[in-house]
């Protein structure tokens, strides 16, 4: 049977030219036809993978207590750790425990003046309990980090780019962000959400999953699993590629199922993406790539921006209710505000 979720691998950009040009012809076909693919030859370690997953596992092990100390509602960032249930998709509660962490930065000072996206950058929370998880994250995020750079360069010359197309919107200050994510078995949530169907946002998505199936997407009218591969990594397109290349890749719709009872599934997804300053530009694509551009998928309900802060803060805002009450309130009546 033809697996519709194509491996690829990354290493076959540095067999030759010959091997590199097959390799940017896979890379473009997955990411126009499904727009999901597993990652092989990445050089990440099977060790570095069972670190951040043991890691993982360490966090969720704490007494609750601990874990809430560092609750996201403290972090006008959107930092830290959100209890089961305590993300929105499409308004319905998430069934997973989270820590999110991005880019160890400075807060910038406000004014008036100042955009409300620029709320968004800041320190991450770390538990004052486990203090071997933040260099154990902030290993994986430079490990993915250095991966999804590849990618997004590979992704420019399979569209006939300069490999430097996306440098400007990235480049010293990219706005990446992570996650560990525990989801508890049907018999601890009662609901077999346990992501809601979405699309993400950024460049690229990087997925390391545990031995634990549950991710599907979205392919010709039918759920499709992505059960995990040993060793890779799930990569998915994002909004802001669908929106350079005018919607000739593709930002695919994906949800998780809540694993089956007393099973728990442990996932790291690392989400790669501009600067939060950035305006994405269209591509200007040659005429055979250019024909085949449908334009980005248009949501009335979720639309899409060019300015990437807008982007972030308007879907951080509906995903955690909680956090905008707290920190956004001037916000909510705009057209920024939750649905």
């Amino acid at each position: 049977m033809t697996r519709i979720v194509p491996v690829l691998d990354l290493s076959r950009l540095e067999q030759g030219h010959s091997e590199s040009r097959t390799f940017l012809a896979d890379l473009r076909s997955a990411a126009r036809d499904v727009g999901f693919f597993y990652l092989s030859g990445h050089g990440i370690t099977e060790d570095e993978i069972a670190d951040v997953l043991a890691a993982s596992r360490q966090f969720f092990a704490l007494p609750e207590a601990d874990k809430l100390a560092i609750e996201m509602v403290n972090s006008s960032q959107f930092r830290g750790y959100t209890r089961a249930g305590g993300e929105l998709t499409k308004g319905k509660a998430d069934w997973r425990e989270q820590l999110d962490i991005g880019v160890e930065r400075e807060a910038i000072p406000q004014s008036p003046d100042t955009p409300a996206w620029t709320r968004l950058q800041g320190p991450n929370q770390w538990p004052g309990q486990l203090p071997s998880l933040k260099p154990a994250l902030l290993a994986w995020q430079a490990k993915a980090t250095a991966v999804a750079i590849r990618l997004l360069k590979a992704f420019a010359v399979a569209l006939e780019q300069p490999e430097d197309a996306f440098d400007p919107i990235y480049r010293e200050s990219p706005n990446h962000r992570m996650k560990i994510v525990r989801y508890p078995g049907r018999d601890a949530t009662g609901d077999g959400q346990g992501v809601g169907a979405h699309k993400d946002g950024g460049f690229l998505t990087l997925l390391l999953q545990d031995e634990n199936k549950g991710l599907q997407v979205e392919y010709d009218g039918h759920w499709v699993d992505v059960d995990p591969i040993p060793g890779t990594l799930v990569v998915n397109i994002g909004e802001l590629l669908e929106l350079a290349s005018n919607g000739y890749l593709r930002a695919t719709v994906h949800r998780v199922i809540t694993p089956p009872a007393s099973v728990e599934r442990i996932s790291v997804p690392f989400f790669f993406s501009a600067r939060l300053d950035a305006t994405i530009p269209l591509l200007t694509l040659p005429e055979e790539l250019a024909g085949e551009a449908q334009g980005p998928a248009s949501d009335p309900d979720n639309p899409l921006f060019r300015d990437v802060g807008t982007n972030v803060l308007k879907s951080r805002l509906r995903s955690h209710p909680d956090v905008a009450r707290r920190h956004y309130a001037d916000l909510l009546d705009t057209t920024l505000a939750p649905t």
